[in-house]
Parts: C-alpha cells; sequence; structure tokens
C-alpha cells in the first residue's frame, strides 16, 4: 500500500529536524570547508547529515529512489523520488551565519508533492504537501497579500551570479521595481516568500537538488516557483518565487526587451 501525503509529509519534517540536529554540533565550531570542482564548499556536517537523511529513507521506504547533492543517484525504478540537500547555504554555515538549511523534498511520478525546510540554528520548519496546506511551525503559512511591485521586497543569493550567468539587466530592472532588497538568502529567501515576509526570491542559477521543496510549499502558500518564464519546474537550472498576485508583474519587468 502507498505511504499517504501526510504520512510522507511528517516523515519529510522529521527527518529534515534530526539532520538539522546533527549539523547544529558542527555549527560555529571552526569546521573547515574542503572545495569541490565547482569552487562550492562542503564539510563533515554536508556528508553526514546526508548519510543519516539517506539512511531514514531507505530503512522507511527502501524501494525509493534517492537524489542527494553529495552523494548522487540511488538507482531504483520507484515513482518515489527523494531530493535532499543536506546544507543549503555551506557559505553560510563555514562563517557562522545562521540562515543555512536542511531541504527535503519528494516526487511522486515526476511532480514535487511533499517538502520540508528546516533551519536548524533558527529552529524554523516550513512544510507541505499537495492539498495538505503549508505550515510555518505547526501554524497556517500564506504569503504576503501586497499587489503592487514597487512596494514588495526583493531577496537574493548571490549577486555577483547575476552577471555571470547573463541575467544582469533582468536583474538590475526589477531591482529597480522593487521597494526593497535583502540578501544572505539561499534557501532563507524561498522560505521567507512562503511565510509573507518578503514578497520576491529570484536566482539565476539553481540545481534541482537546492529548490526540490519549494513547488509544493508555494503551491500551498498561494505562491509561485519555477522558472523565469512562469513554469513550475525545478530543473530550469534557475528559480524564480513569488506571489500568485506579483507574478505577472515580475515576469513582465524579467522578461523585458531592452
Amino acid at each position: 500500500m502507498k505511504p499517504s501525503l501526510s504520512e510522507l509529509m511528517a516523515f519529510a519534517v522529521e527527518t529534515a529536524h534530526d539532520a538539522g540536529r546533527l549539523t547544529l554540533g558542527y555549527f560555529q565550531a571552526g569546521v573547515q570547508p574542503e572545495f569541490k570542482a565547482d569552487d562550492s564548499p562542503v564539510t563533515v556536517a554536508d556528508r553526514r547529515a546526508e548519510e543519516l537523511i539517506r539512511q531514514r529513507i531507505a530503512a522507511r521506504y527502501p524501494h525509493h529512489a534517492i537524489v542527494g547533492e553529495e552523494y548522487g543517484h540511488s538507482e531504483s525504478d520507484s515513482d518515489f523520488r527523494w531530493i535532499v540537500d543536506p546544507i543549503d547555504g555551506t557559505k553560510a554555515f563555514i562563517r557562522g551565519v545562521p540562515l543555512y538549511a536542511v531541504l527535503i523534498g519528494l516526487e511522486i511520478e515526476g511532480r514535487c508533492e511533499v517538502g520540508a525546510i528546516y533551519f536548524p540554528a533558527l529552529d524554523d520548519m516550513i512544510y507541505a504537501a499537495s492539498g495538505k496546506g503549508c505550515y510555518w511551525n505547526g501554524r497556517p503559512a500564506r504569503v504576503a497579500a501586497t499587489d503592487r511591485l514597487e512596494r514588495s521586497y526583493l531577496a537574493f543569493t548571490g549577486a555577483e551570479n547575476f552577471d555571470r550567468y547573463g541575467r544582469l539587466d533582468a536583474w538590475q530592472r526589477l531591482l529597480k521595481s522593487c521597494y526593497h532588497c535583502v540578501g544572505w538568502s539561499d534557501a532563507y529567501g524561498y522560505a521567507l516568500v512562503a511565510t509573507g515576509r518578503v514578497e520576491i526570491m529570484l536566482d539565476p542559477v539553481l540545481n534541482s537538488y537546492d529548490c526540490a521543496p519549494f513547488p509544493p510549499i508555494m503551491r500551498e502558500a498561494g505562491g509561485y516557483f519555477g522558472d523565469w518564464e512562469g513554469n513550475e519546474t525545478i530543473y530550469a537550472n534557475e528559480g524564480l518565487c513569488t506571489t500568485q498576485t506579483l507574478l505577472p508583474q515580475v515576469l513582465a519587468v524579467i522578461n523585458a526587451k531592452p
């Protein structure tokens, strides 16, 4: 018998929480990173958290597939695929900034249906499953009701990436259209949108394991996560997150012809 979405959501929340508590043993403790081929950092905390998550999934759902940032794909023809980032925001983690997160998403038959985002150093959990609602520490979460782009808050991760990936013009147009802009984001920016604290999060480059929890979380919170064209996906190598109300305005600005 297939597990229910409620069961899968509860499992994702519990597993993200336990992996996050593990990372706290290394946080602000002088852990030194290694650097991967793409110059991104990785630590023992990343690896051990992903090991814990994989072990939990294999024990509970042995036939499910797993994709993780540090240990890649497990072979399976299952309709269920867990997509894991044990520490999203390792650059923040290694500098002692408390905005890093554990991300766990679940695809069922190719659609993201369950998501959990846990910020261990803040003890903040945002989670959702399709048709079950979005929750922030157990309370219902909704996006902001802002209806004017010029009153919106915009979050981002690394400003340098907009130029590096050929999106500088779009970034500057949106920046000028919004009321306020904040950084140090990674997953935190997406969580801020889902909980109504900012209206827009924009990334010019994003891997699937960086964003797998976001589609169900945003859907259930009344928002949007997907590519810069308005398509819900985690496979576009980019990310846009906003409210359904502001989405047409944001798309018009970032896709305006020079």
